[in-house]
């Protein structure tokens, strides 16, 4: 019976041995201890690093403080860094609670410029003395014609308002009349003190200075919470016998 010649079959590859250089002296192995080429990286053994990199040096701990997501490195002064952040939100706080009073009247008096100003009438008025015919109520009439007449110096008018506002401005007319003819007729008073109750009982004053001329002059007051206002006549001009202070009219504003 025929036979179908056999496939011819390649013969396998010899691997010849190569040489390998005698590493017997060289740099030795940190890990290990094998000698090493020198121009060697990595141990012909263990495959470890036989030229680390240098570490950096450590920040300052000032140089990691600010952002605070910066990447830092290590023993970069994190306890020291932790210190002076907290003492400084210490501080912010301190501060925040110390100016918080002063805080609150920047905001006040801003709302006071950004807001509108609506006149508010006493609920009552009363003088601690006053010339015949020319009592205190004539400050809020409306009228700059009729007036309050005091007999001297010293006297007062307090103002009493039914609910606690906020004081913007007050407005004063001085004299007898804004009319400029009428104005000098009786005598003024260019200095008067400003007392201010507020509804908790606490009284801010203030000394103001008129000028000597017809008309309202306004003032700016910028007072919370108030309940009744003071008015005391001093420093008069034009005080002569027969001829008594006169106060032509008081105007009140409250933020609306």
């Amino acid at each position: 019976m025929p036979v179908r010649p056999a496939k011819p079959v390649a013969a396998r590859p010899v691997v010849r041995p190569v040489a390998v250089p005698d590493e017997g002296v060289g740099v030795p192995c940190p890990a290990c201890g094998t000698p090493n080429l020198p121009e060697r990286r990595f141990c012909r053994r263990c495959a470890a690093e036989l030229k680390p990199l240098a570490k950096a040096a450590p920040l300052p701990w000032w140089r990691t403080v600010w952002p605070f997501r910066r990447r830092v490195r290590a023993s970069s002064g994190g306890v020291t860094r932790f210190l002076v952040i907290l003492l400084v939100v210490l501080a912010l706080c301190a501060g925040g609670f110390l100016l918080m009073p002063a805080g609150r009247a920047l905001i006040e008096d801003t709302r006071d410029k950004l807001g509108k100003a609506t006149s508010v009438t006493p609920m009552s008025t009363e003088a601690s003395a006053s010339v015949p015919g020319h009592p205190a109520k004539n400050t809020t009439d409306g009228l700059s014609n009729r007036y309050w007449g005091a007999p001297a110096t010293g006297a007062s008018v307090t103002y009493t308002f039914r609910e606690p506002f906020r004081l913007v401005d007050v407005i004063i007319t001085n004299g007898a009349s804004k009319d400029p003819q009428k104005y000098a007729l009786q005598a003024r008073a260019l200095q008067v003190e400003l007392e201010v109750t507020a509804e908790d009982g606490t009284t801010h004053k203030k000394e103001l200075t008129l000028s000597d001329k017809p008309g309202g002059q306004t003032i700016a007051t910028g007072y919370s919470d108030v309940q009744k206002v003071r008015l005391v006549l001093r420093s008069a001009v034009g005080l002569a016998p027969g001829r008594h202070l006169a106060l032509a009219e008081v105007e009140f504003f409250q933020r609306s």
